[in-house]
């Protein structure tokens, strides 16, 4: 009878060192060995890349800064707000590309749907005589139904969304040129004909005569994206399609669904960011937005979203977009060449992305 207990309590020991063991595992955590310890460093890196190296462009920034009269022009409020400003609209579409890219997606219409988006909406007030909020509601829901469309093609029809946002990028930008008469939209503001209401102006004015709207529009954008993709049951499913689309299946999550889901949500991003930028500029271009589509996935990439689906966060997003706005900042500061600043982003890219490949790699092992 004595047997019994000292069994039952080995068992109990044995069980709570398994468990223990279980929740280091399931925390990140393995023994702390000194390959774990380096392990862990580097996923710290890897994880925070893009706050970190805002903070060390933030610190160049500072000591490379020219001076006025004493003053860091990078520091001051202006040129702050430049900065941020400067970043809103591609930081906009990034954090709608981070769904699609978590998801295992990619989405290269958007720079062609934001020049479409703004055409569409200065056509809607000037020419149709729409008020602001009809007008930005309608090119929201524009702008969603376009990314619906290439979520069905893509998920359907099963052509990699490479090829179908592509062919979607050609297509928009065909429709904005088509729209606008290949030209630009002049907005001016009034209650007469051809001019748009007043309150859509308020889209380029600076909050307390400092923080641009468009900030403070990308700000709330990143934050409602944050939110949903870590605390809804619907973010769960993304990072789960983009980590094992077949296990995902096969758990019951309708991978069709999310996918089309991130799909649309990115074109809601490409679209706002379209209304900003006819906002910001009183007059909106077909041909806006060139190259966007490339900016939004450096900053999703340089923000430790990775490439293959099932990692990342919108705060590194986030950080990652004003990461390559405060260089490109500091270099215009400087006079450097403009080639020069696309090498420098272009290195920052594949240093990145380097990162993400050597961490999947030491995964593997």
């Amino acid at each position: 009878m004595s047997t019994q207990p000292m069994d039952s309590g080995m068992e109990t020991a044995e069980f709570a060192v398994g468990a223990e063991a279980l929740t280091a595992l399931d925390d990140g955590k393995p023994p702390a060995t000194a390959g774990t310890r380096k392990w862990l460093r580097f996923r710290f890196l890897i994880r925070f890349q893009s706050l970190l190296g805002l903070v060390l462009v933030l610190f160049g920034g500072i000591i490379f800064s020219p001076r006025r009269n004493g003053e860091i022009l990078f520091l001051s409020a202006d040129n702050l707000a430049n900065i941020v400003r400067s970043v809103s609209e591609t930081g906009i579409i990034a954090v709608g590309m981070t769904f699609v890219i978590i998801a295992g997606g990619i989405d290269l219409s958007v720079g062609a749907v934001l020049g479409l988006s703004g055409v569409l909406v200065a056509r809607l007030m000037i020419d149709w005589n729409y008020g602001t909020a009809l007008a930005i509601i309608i090119v929201l829901i524009a702008g969603l139904l376009f990314g619906v469309l290439q979520g069905l093609v893509s998920n359907y029809m099963r052509i990699q969304a490479f090829i179908v946002t592509l062919a979607g990028l050609q297509l928009a930008r065909g429709l904005a040129r088509f729209i606008s008469g290949d030209k630009f939209i002049n907005i001016s503001f009034g209650s007469g004909p051809k001019q748009a209401p007043s309150s859509f102006s308020v889209l380029g004015d600076r909050f307390g005569g400092v923080l641009p709207v468009s900030a403070l529009v990308f700000l709330g954008v990143g934050i409602i994206g944050s939110v949903v993709l870590n605390t809804t049951r619907f973010g769960r499913h993304v990072f789960a399609v983009g980590g094992n689309e077949r296990a995902a299946r096969l758990s019951g999550i309708n991978v069709r669904y999310v996918k089309i889901v991130t799909f649309a949500i990115c074109g809601i991003a490409a679209a706002l960011s379209g209304i900003l930028d006819a906002g910001q500029l009183a007059f909106a271009n077909p041909d806006s937005g060139t190259g966007y589509e490339l900016t939004a996935i450096a900053a999703v990439v340089i923000g430790g979203t990775s490439l293959f689906g099932g990692e990342g966060t919108v705060v590194g997003t986030l950080a990652g977009a004003l990461l390559l706005g405060s260089l490109n900042n500091i270099l215009q500061l400087n006079n450097i060449n403009s080639n020069l600043q696309l090498i420098v982003t272009a290195t920052i890219i594949v240093l990145a992305a380097a990162l993400q490949h050597l961490a999947s790699r030491r995964r593997g092992t």
